[in-house]
């Protein structure tokens, strides 16, 4: 067996604090991401805060430019929501299997969640100026049930920010589909595959 000398052992002993300091320092380093704007990628979402366009919306170039991070509530949106009419199962459905970005796990908004996107000083497009999003049209479904009506769905109207209720049991009663990720949404009735 071969005589180890007290410099040999200290040789070993630095070498392995040397390894773990190493391994330790690439643990905590953070993984950067790729984004438009500049300071952090990840969404500080809290519903308190106020931030401008220029700011508060981020365009993830990571997915193709498809999505847009609202860094208030740390909700991912479509950039260009559908301009397909749908009935709500239908819209409800959707979502659902939507790969916007590469991505799935898409599902239709609450109404607050829609209501966070309005500006209440602009009119036409109720929608903060220089926001990112393209062919946004006026009246999209939530998944929010207004159950005091039966079968029946809030929806929000982007040309006036206004709030609507309409009937969610009827293929002749048709609104657009803008679809988000994240939050943790409604629990609202299961649609019929059709």
């Amino acid at each position: 067996m071969p005589r180890l000398w007290l410099k040999d052992y200290l040789v070993i002993k630095g070498g392995i604090l040397l390894i773990a300091v190493v391994t330790l320092a690439l643990v905590a380093s953070p993984a950067a991401a790729q984004t438009t704007a500049n300071g952090p990628y990840y969404a500080t979402p809290s519903w308190d805060q106020q931030l401008p366009a220029a700011q508060r919306f981020i365009v993830l170039t990571n997915w193709g430019s498809a999505a847009v991070l609202d860094r208030e509530t740390g909700l991912v949106w479509q950039r260009t929501p559908s301009n397909a009419d749908a009935d709500w199962p239908q819209a409800m459905n959707t979502c659902r299997i939507e790969k916007t970005g590469g991505r799935a796990g898409w599902r239709l908004p609450s109404i607050e969640e829609l209501q966070s996107l309005i500006d209440p000083a602009q009119s036409n497009l109720a929608l903060p100026p220089g926001h990112p999003f393209t062919n946004v049209g006026s009246g999209y479904w939530s998944a929010t049930t207004a159950t005091f009506l039966g079968f029946a769905a809030y929806t929000l109207f982007f040309e006036t920010g206004g709030v609507g209720v309409a009937a969610t049991n009827s293929v002749d009663v048709t609104h657009l589909v803008w679809c988000v990720r994240g939050g943790s949404g409604v629990q609202a009735p299961q649609p019929l595959l059709q």
